[in-house]
């Protein structure tokens, strides 16, 4: 405590001790929260920020031993600080720590709440071009359509050879390459729209492969649960892939829990859009028999898609054992579904439409 007197009262002021934040992340990640950081949980420090490269898991163990003074296999918070502030191991280890503890906790005033881990992982290395590539196709596809045909009609020639058409479904692409076609204006930019602004933030932290992942697994499931569901309908639009991103997020969001700002109300807003959309497309469908042609089949297995391969494929920050299991869980839930979906699609041809 530091006191300042004038003529009429002492006011004791408190000084922030510079040893919180260390303490804070040293609390973070007493995964048992035995009071202790083991090289386990050591480990799990360098590795959630990506520093794989600069430090190996050997190197790691031992400057763990270096800095275990009493030789117990574990630091206490002081042997923890002390490590960091060490001239020995500063060169190794201490500039990754105060790298991690920059972007964990940034300077202000108020140090007590620092922003989230996941919010943290932002970044554009490597940039963010995943989805923006995706789309660029999309428009030149379409333009090649309205150029030479009519794109409302399907019957440009990217339309024609791409198409998911239930009466050529020999033509294995088909289940895939629909994405690339859109019937009108609104749909290509609707579509485009929601796949820039879900999918760049995935990108940015995610990396844009993983995110192009969960976005063709949405494709597929969009085309094989149509497939089955309505047998006899075509399939264009990029909506599969969309609704994959939306509930990619809902994924990451379930997986980085603890480490998110706000979940609950991120959480809620994804479910919101998801259940409204199909819960309207449903509703206008089989109540109001209003026939828009909505794949509402397509947008619904490229959710459930979209949020098993999240959670297989997406990063996530700091595992624990429950997450292990829904991992499992999501991979061989995904597998089956697939696997049905396929083998159905081959074996029962007589469910499908005469081939062209």
């Amino acid at each position: 405590m530091a006191a300042r007197t004038d003529e009429s009262q002492t006011v004791e002021i408190p000084l922030r001790n510079p040893n919180d934040r260390w303490k804070q992340i040293f609390q973070k990640y007493d995964k048992d929260n035995d009071g202790f950081i083991n090289v386990k949980e050591l480990d799990d420090l360098i590795h959630s920020r990506e520093y794989e490269n600069d430090i190996p898991a050997h190197v790691v163990a031992k400057i763990h031993g270096m800095a275990d003074a009493n030789s117990d296999g574990r630091l206490d918070l002081n042997e923890f600080v002390d490590m960091i502030h060490h001239p020995t191991l500063q060169p190794l280890f201490g500039h990754v720590v105060n790298r991690y503890i920059r972007m964990l906790v940034p300077r202000r005033a108020d140090i007590s709440q620092p922003d989230g881990l996941y919010e943290d992982q932002y970044s554009c290395f490597p940039p963010p071009v995943g989805m923006v590539l995706i789309s660029l196709v999309e428009i030149i596809f379409y333009c090649i359509d309205a150029a030479k045909g009519s794109t409302v009609a399907a019957t440009g020639p990217m339309a024609t050879a791409l198409i998911y058409d239930p009466k050529r479904r020999f033509e294995a692409w088909r289940y895939l390459t629909y994405m690339f076609v859109h019937i009108g204006i609104m749909h290509l930019v609707v579509n485009l729209c929601v796949q820039i602004l879900l999918g760049i933030p995935l990108e940015m932290v995610h990396r844009w492969w993983r995110v192009l992942v969960i976005y063709f697994a949405g494709v597929i499931a969009g085309s094989l649960g149509t497939s089955i569901t309505d047998p006899e309908v075509k399939l264009a639009g990029a909506s599969g892939g969309v609704y994959s991103l939306i509930t990619a997020h809902i994924a990451t969001i379930i997986m980085n829990w603890r480490e998110m700002e706000y979940p609950y109300v991120q959480l809620a807003i994804f479910l919101i859009i998801t259940a409204c959309d199909l819960g309207t497309a449903i509703y206008d469908r089989y109540v109001l028999d209003v026939n828009e042609h909505i794949g509402y089949a397509a947008h619904f297995a490229g959710a459930v898609a979209g949020l098993l391969v999240g959670i297989s494929v997406l990063r996530n920050i700091s595992v624990t054992r429950t997450e292990r299991v829904v991992w499992w869980a999501s991979v061989i839930t995904y597998i089956t579904l697939m696997g049905i979906a396929i083998v159905w699609n081959i074996a029962y041809t007589d469910y499908f439409p005469q081939q062209d």
